[in-house]
């Protein structure tokens, strides 16, 4: 029998979890139809009706409302299985709905805000994910609408009940923005761009306490949206008049500076599909044997215009949201600044490649040891490194890269900066994932500015000659050998 709720080809084996609503709505027709049975359905029973009910609202628009009257009225566990299935559909089969199941999919999820359903929180949070960054098909910008209509439509339930997806939902939307605001003949994106622009400005002046705990990325995200009208005052009060905010926490912006942002931010920016990928390509192939998956992988996602926008997002996921175990790190599995340094390769755009590169540099000029990860900012230390000698230029641009964000990402605050990239240094020497920076300070190789900038940084910062900026003999053709967790990393050719 058809499918009414995905598209599904031929040659394509069903789908478990689809075939379990169907069966189970096929089973159990005539009981999710009124005259509804006054009995109380035991635990099995309970998880087929679910089931059934579910089918039966994404596939039966017309008959939706009672379904769900009927689900309020035997539902015991405040909906949490219920949910549970909504998530798997999301996760599992959102690519194959059809476009009808995708309308009702919408219309069930305000009305589990309604009832402030168990775990509402995780089905938002996944619909979120599934809108595509840099993607302007029809389908995609359809999911956006929805998404950002149903967070202002339901500000206020969903400020009461849940307000950490609001939270997610304005790093997403920031996010979105930056894109949608690049695009400029597209009459589709103007009532978006409308929407989107206005719940990000509500919870940017309403709920900066919420805002907040996007941490350090939203100014990275808020960067990108200064030349759009709306943004322009808020990037003002942000440096100049914080007290606008009327946020008790919040009277500097080196506040935000000091907050590390948490990984969960970073997953909403790619689909499910997209981090098991990185995730397999991170844990299970060999150096040296990536390029086919490489190249399936740009195929699959960064294939098109607005597409390469993505390396941005991945970038930031892989520094901070994917840290490989011992185990791994001491195999010769593909490391992440490999991936990373395909990634930045890969960037056609002068913009989206400086984008990429502040992602990857972006924890380094508020490093604190005492909040911050060292994993975090590992792969660019290591992708600096490793790059030479073959890839110097790469280096170069690197480093030149990081130090002109030293000296200009804030005028006001370079101290607090200066301070962040010198103590992640030193962190990463003091914990062993370089032996030295010897590397870096004294390549002949490497431009004498550079090496200079770097070493007066060091200097400057530590208020004295630290033994890793020492002169030494560094033969301009050696490689350095890298140490991370006692294991000694050959310097392998770039991907």
């Amino acid at each position: 029998m058809a499918s009414r709720l995905i598209r599904i080809a031929p040659y394509e084996a069903e789908n478990k979890l689809e075939l379990s609503l169907r069966q189970a709505f096929d089973l159990l027709e005539s009981k999710v139809r009124p005259p509804f049975p006054l009995t109380i359905p035991n635990p099995q029973e309970y998880t087929q009706l679910n089931h059934a009910i579910l089918y039966g609202v994404l596939t039966e628009p017309h008959f939706a409302k009672i379904h769900i009257k009927y689900l309020h009225a035997i539902v015991v566990d405040g909906y949490q299985l219920f949910i549970n299935l909504l998530v798997g559909i999301v996760n599992e089969l959102y690519g194959k709905l059809v476009d009808l199941v995708k309308d009702q999919l919408i219309w069930v999820t305000k009305e589990m805000i309604d009832v402030s359903a168990m775990s509402i929180n995780s089905l938002l949070v996944c619909l979120l994910r599934q809108i595509v960054g840099g993607d302007f098909s029809d389908g995609n910008l359809w999911l956006a609408f929805e998404l950002v209509s149903l967070c202002i439509s339901k500000w206020d339930c969903l400020l009461e009940e849940e307000p950490t997806v609001l939270t997610s939902a304005l790093y997403t939307f920031l996010r979105l923005l930056a894109d949608h605001c690049r695009v400029v003949s597209n009459q589709k994106l103007e009532m978006l761009r409308h929407l989107e622009i206005e719940f990000c400005v509500k919870m940017l002046r309403e709920q900066f306490h919420l805002s907040m705990k996007i941490g350090r990325d939203l100014v990275r995200l808020l960067q990108d949206l200064v030349h759009v009208t709306e943004f322009k005052s808020i990037w003002k009060d942000l440096v100049l008049n914080p007290r606008e905010f009327r946020t008790a926490d919040f009277s500097d912006i080196s506040q935000l500076y000091c907050r590390r942002t948490s990984s969960r931010y970073f997953l909403l920016r790619i689909t499910l599909e997209m981090e098991t990928q990185l995730r397999f390509l991170l844990t299970y192939v060999p150096l040296g044997s990536q390029k086919r998956y490489q190249t399936w992988f740009e195929k699959k996602f960064l294939f098109g215009p607005e597409r390469e926008s993505l390396v941005v997002d991945i970038v930031r996921f892989i520094c901070c949201a994917h840290h490989p175990s011992n185990e791994i790190i001491q195999s010769n599995i593909i490391p992440r600044w490999a991936v990373i340094g395909w990634l930045l390769t890969y960037c056609r755009k002068n913009y989206i490649e400086a984008n990429g590169k502040l992602a990857l540099f972006y924890d380094w000029l508020f490093f604190n040891e005492k909040v911050d990860n060292i994993m975090n900012i590992e792969p660019a230390m290591l992708l600096m490194v490793c790059s030479l000698p073959k890839y110097i230029d790469f280096t170069h641009s690197l480093l030149e890269f990081l130090l002109l964000l030293v000296e200009n990402y804030d005028l006001d605050l370079k101290n607090i900066i200066t301070r962040g990239v010198s103590s992640a240094f030193d962190t990463l020497v003091r914990k062993g994932v370089v032996d030295s920076l010897d590397a870096l300070t004294h390549y002949s190789a490497l431009s004498p500015s550079i090496r200079v900038k770097l070493q007066n940084l060091l200097l400057n910062s530590l208020g004295k000659v630290p033994r890793e900026v020492l002169p030494v003999d560094l033969p301009g053709h050696s490689t350095p050998s890298l140490r991370l967790r006692n294991h000694v990393w050959e310097a392998p050719p770039h991907p």
